[in-house]
């Protein structure tokens, strides 16, 4: 039967080294492992290597595994307790670069504890993502073998070093190593709080599909002066599709774009309109002139509706002078949302067929785009995210909001649709915590809750397992 004062046994243990194991975190931010620079590839290889050894010294059979990109570290428990679940956990350990550098009034690979706003606070690159996310997991898991002699389960994890450059090689190590990753559920810590006492999990994520599309005239740059009351201008004819792209009421206007979508529940829209009177305006972007879908709330567009997005335009006189060019060619580039019942596949295609069918005589079109991903969703009673809301709440003292999200974690719909692994989705970053930005920062409070969140959460799921 399932202890209770393992759970115990296993907090106190945390409360007892949380010293030993921020001074360990604070090692592991210094590493400048900046992904998707050539500068950075010392700094991966080094932080892999000592998280290897860090994982190899608390009990776990871990390796390096090198991929066309950058390694990968995996790992396996090694004495298990008995009837324990197979876990699989993700971090990243790679981060993004720190440009522009003067912005910084604290030096991104040297973080120190600095006593700020009644918090222990620590800056550096990868202090909030994701290094103090997966460190909280692998001190949980130190921590639960240090007070009770075993893992409370088979645990795996996957710790990439590319999820800021996009994870160009995780679809081929997903295909090489499955077996290895097959497990019961994924826990996946990279996700944010819903607020700094009330934790979340995310159960919806989007799909998304990028694409590039470029029209070109019949010819290369002409002087405006002598051919533009004439010639084809392809920044005026993109302009003209991508303004037809939605209708007046905000909706995509492309042909079958909401084809198998099925609208929000009653149950949900109500869930949801409650989170947004929660949220005081504090800190909040500015929706002043935006557009949103009629008859949705802002919160219910951004986690429950697809979109299409503007991301980028460029064509013509790019320079600082007046340059009175009729630009050869334009480019535009876009972002689509997507929600379940759509395919990355069918959107791409229905979308090239409707810009297509605008371009007009003598121009033609040029399309580009990598392989996007489907939307995700968790059933709100998938026994795994059940145990993870009763952990944080026993830790946080409130619920944990089951909250979507707006954006795509491609790993999540990678082990979905791949490997067939549900994910449960959490995290304790927040917003506030200047992520991918200058002077990126967490804290030791938050740090030490997120670790006891997860001793909770491993101890729920070793109940439910042998209960």
């Amino acid at each position: 039967m399932f202890d209770v004062s393992e759970i115990e046994r296993a907090l106190k243990e945390v409360d007892a080294n949380l010293d030993t194991a921020v001074a360990d975190l604070l090692k592991l931010i210094s590493i400048p492992s900046v992904s998707g620079e050539d500068a950075g590839k010392p700094g991966i290889a080094r932080a892999a290597k000592w998280l290897d050894d860090a994982l190899t010294g608390i009990g776990f059979s871990s390796r390096v595994v090198e991929t066309a990109c950058n390694p990968v570290v995996l790992a396996r428990s090694e004495g298990a307790a008995e009837g324990g679940k197979r876990l699989l956990f993700y971090g990243h350990y790679d981060v993004q670069p720190v440009a522009p550098r003067e912005a910084w009034t604290h030096d991104p690979f040297a973080p120190e504890i600095i006593e700020e706003d009644g918090l222990r606070r620590f800056y550096g690159r990868g202090a909030s993502d994701s290094k103090s996310q997966l460190w909280s997991f692998i001190e949980a898991l130190r921590a639960w073998k240090a007070a009770n002699g075993a893992f409370p389960a088979d645990i795996v994890i996957m710790l990439e070093g590319e999820e800021e450059m996009g994870s160009p090689s995780l679809g081929a190590f997903l295909e090489q190593h499955g077996e290895e990753l097959d497990c019961d559920v994924a826990f996946i810590c990279d996700s944010d709080m819903w607020s700094p006492t009330r934790p979340s999990i995310t159960t919806q994520l989007k799909g998304l599909v990028h694409e590039t599309v470029t029209i070109h005239a019949p010819n290369a740059d002409l002087h405006s002066g002598h051919y533009g009351a004439a010639a084809a201008n392809p920044i005026r004819i993109l302009s003209t599709i991508l303004a037809s792209l939605h209708d007046e009421k905000g909706r995509v206007a492309i042909d079958g774009f909401y084809d198998g979508v099925v609208d929000l529940t009653e149950s949900q829209r109500k869930r949801w309109r409650e989170l947004s009177d929660e949220l005081d305006g504090s800190g909040e972007v500015s929706l002043a002139g935006g557009v949103i879908e009629e008859g949705y709330t802002a919160l219910e567009a951004m986690w429950g509706r697809p979109a299409a997005d503007f991301n980028g335009i460029t064509g013509g006189n790019q320079g600082p002078g007046g340059r009175s060019v009729l630009p050869g060619s334009a480019t535009a580039r876009l972002t689509f949302r997507l929600v379940a019942g759509q395919t990355p596949e069918t959107i791409r295609t229905r979308f090239r067929k409707f810009v297509s069918d605008r371009v007009p005589e003598g121009c033609r079109v040029e399309f580009d785009g990598p392989e996007g991903n489907a939307a995700v969703h968790l059933s709100e009673t998938n026994p795994f995210l059940v145990a993870a809301a009763r952990g944080l709440e026993a830790e946080w003292g409130q619920p944990a909001v089951l909250k979507g999200t707006g954006g795509a974690i491609p790993l999540v719909g990678a082990l979905n649709d791949g490997l067939g692994l549900d994910c449960v989705v959490l995290g304790f970053i927040l917003e506030s915590d200047a992520i991918h930005a200058p002077d990126e920062h967490y804290d030791v409070e938050r740090f030490h809750r997120g670790t006891r969140s997860w001793i909770r959460i491993l101890g729920e799921v070793r109940g439910s397992a042998t209960a």
